[in-house]
């Protein structure tokens, strides 16, 4: 669904009534504000959602490409909420999660941490970014779940070891790995990074994408009119399956 951003106010489905544990990935690798970090109003919205129908756990999960710990970048971001857990992707548990689709496109496992497999809810949310003519929305926010000391290459940050296989590739066998309930694309600005991820171009667009992550990030991929090859990876393997 889209939403004109002045007039959006979010509601979680009821299904998160009956939920343990709900878990929210924002997109936190950088300490600097929206449009490159998922906005504090955002995760406050969402937050206050789940409140109102919902006594579960709530956590905030994310990794950072050099494996620098996350919680001076989440404070410096604001996101400081109450009765809600932040939570490192590196002192988490790792778990090989076995990719569900019969032909891979280039990744048959995944280390992942276990708290995700442990959650009841899963949301991704994510600022509205484009970059060398594709766009970094929902899907490619949940690269930064995997941890850093199982893809990084020796001498090198990141998860280098994943982009040399074909990061389309790659993201589209996350997206069948990690099955997130819930995407959100944050587009009240549209943000077009140049080659450092705080340095780029803004334009207001005043949007919301939200729905299943693969139809949040192909409307958002519409609105911009963008191809991008992980959703078309994505489009390709879903015929497959109900084939």
């Amino acid at each position: 669904m889209i939403f004109e951003a002045s007039d959006f106010v979010f509601r979680v489905p009821s299904v998160v009534s009956r939920a343990r544990r709900v878990l929210i990935k924002p997109c936190a690798t950088h300490p600097l504000p929206y449009p490159v970090t998922t906005s504090v109003e955002m995760l406050s919205s969402i937050i206050s959602s789940i409140r109102r129908v919902s006594d579960a756990d709530i956590l905030l999960l994310e990794g950072t490409p050099g494996g620098m710990p996350t919680r001076p970048i989440f404070q410096a971001l604001g996101y400081n909420f109450p009765r809600v857990l932040s939570v490192d992707v590196r002192d988490c548990i790792y778990v090989e999660v076995d990719n569900p689709l019969p032909k891979p496109f280039a990744v048959p496992t995944f280390w992942v941490p276990n708290i995700v497999l442990s959650s009841d809810y899963l949301i991704t949310v994510a600022p509205l970014k484009t970059y060398n003519g594709t766009g970094s929305f929902s899907i490619m926010n949940l690269l930064s779940l995997l941890p850093v000391s199982k893809y990084r290459r020796e001498g090198t940050r990141g998860w280098e070891a994943l982009y040399s296989l074909g990061i389309d590739k790659v993201l589209a066998d996350l997206y069948f790995t990690l099955p997130f309930d819930m995407g959100i694309v944050e587009a009240r600005k549209k943000f077009a990074v140049r080659e450092e991820p705080g340095e780029g171009e803004v334009e207001e667009f005043d949007k919301v994408f939200i729905g299943e992550p693969y139809e949040a990030d192909r409307e958002a991929a519409e609105a911009l009119g963008l191809r991008i090859g992980y959703l078309e990876l994505i489009r390709a393997a879903k015929k497959e399956l109900e084939a």
